[in-house]
């Protein structure tokens, strides 16, 4: 009876000393790189100062304001939608730290679902954080994950319903932020965060608005922009314009029938000309090898190179892959060209942003440089 209780109490000992080792670990990864105010940011909300239902919770998150103060159109930019999709959230960045507004004004959201960088996908190997060079030294970044945190939002049901439409999908899609909109104010935590971006384009009269995203080589939306109907005139001009300056992107209309979409519903649900990007990003797809933080910045994958020579993907690939710089270079790039075509259109509600980085200097010089 003595050893039986000398034994549970070892093995109290041995689990509370795990408990104190892992503790400070997984608060780690609640703690999310902080951003650096950049010369045209005026003014930083929080999205519950557009929808109070999420103050409080998980799903708030900071909304950056950069303001001319001169009259024109407002362009929203969303990152981090899916946060294992890094090169969105760090083109949001990028825009926070660096771009200055002179005409109208850019809302940028890093971190759309601030739920989802908060962990990592079980059983994929993800990292969880990657790590760049720049001038004043490293900045690391959460690498998280696609779907909201099973701690913030549980269970999932077996099949999930878009409230909206009906539509029926895999019941772990109730956390994909990406399959929630318009949202619901009495929703779940996705669905709530849903609800309060659009509530955001709605109360600040957004013009147009730009959803960033990673996909899989093999995936065949890929290096593209995705446009709502009322959209696609600019997106196509956008389109024609990067290809003649050697920048390749492919054009796809929002499919009318696949419900709970930015690009679909936001078009829908309120007066903003909703687009979608996609950039080509191995960490995301079924072929790759080894997933580690130089997948994801490097873009390498000698499986994908062979998938590549068997007609398999939708992009080319190579040995100089994908890397980071040039999916953020292709769309902080788009984002500046779709601004430009608006304005051309929107005379009345021009918008113009200064002091980003050209595509070949993001190539050149990488994206650390300009953080």
């Amino acid at each position: 009876m003595k050893g039986s209780y000398k034994t549970a109490g070892l093995m109290l000992v041995s689990a509370l000393t795990i408990i104190i080792m892992v503790v400070p670990l997984f608060r780690q990864m609640m703690t999310v790189e902080p951003i650096k105010k950049g010369p045209g940011v005026t003014a930083i909300k929080r999205l519950s100062d557009y929808f109070a239902g999420l103050k409080g919770t998980a799903g708030d998150t900071g909304v950056y304001l950069l303001d001319s103060g001169k009259p024109g159109g407002t362009v929203l930019v969303l990152g981090g939608t899916h946060s294992n999709e890094p090169s969105g959230y760090l083109s949001a960045i990028l825009l926070i730290e660096r771009a200055k507004p002179s005409a109208g004004r850019m809302i940028v959201i890093p971190f759309a679902n601030a739920s989802a960088i908060t962990h990592t996908d079980y059983a994929e190997g993800s990292p969880q954080k990657i790590t760049l060079s720049t001038p004043t030294g490293p900045r690391t970044f959460r690498y998280g994950s696609r779907a909201t945190n099973p701690i913030d939002q549980w269970p999932d049901p077996d099949i999930y319903v878009h409230a909206g439409s009906g539509q029926k999908l895999s019941g772990s899609e109730t956390r994909n932020l990406n399959r929630a909109y318009p949202g619901r104010a009495d929703g779940n935590l996705t669905e709530k965060i849903a609800y309060g971006i659009v509530q955001l384009i709605k109360q600040e009269k957004i013009n147009m608005s730009i959803d960033l995203h990673e996909a899989a080589p093999e995936y065949p939306v890929i290096n593209a922009i995705v446009a709502h109907p009322r959209a696609m005139d600019i997106a196509a001009e956008t389109t024609m314009r990067l290809q003649l300056d050697g920048i390749k992107f492919g054009l796809e209309p929002s499919p009318a029938k696949l419900r709970g979409l930015s690009h679909r519903e936001w078009g829908d649900a309120t007066d903003t000309l909703a687009i979608l990007m996609e950039s080509a990003n191995p960490a995301q797809g079924r072929l790759r090898g080894v997933t580690n933080e130089q997948l994801v910045l490097e873009g390498k994958d000698p499986l994908y190179e062979q998938a590549a020579k068997l007609g398999r993907l939708f992009v080319p690939f190579n040995k100089t892959g994908h890397p980071i710089s040039e999916r953020v270079a292709r769309h902080v790039t788009a984002i500046h060209e779709l601004i430009k075509v608006y304005s051309e259109k929107h005379i009345n509600a021009k918008i113009a942003i200064e002091n980003i980085p050209s595509y070949q200097e993001f190539l050149t010089k990488g994206i650390g440089f300009f953080l």
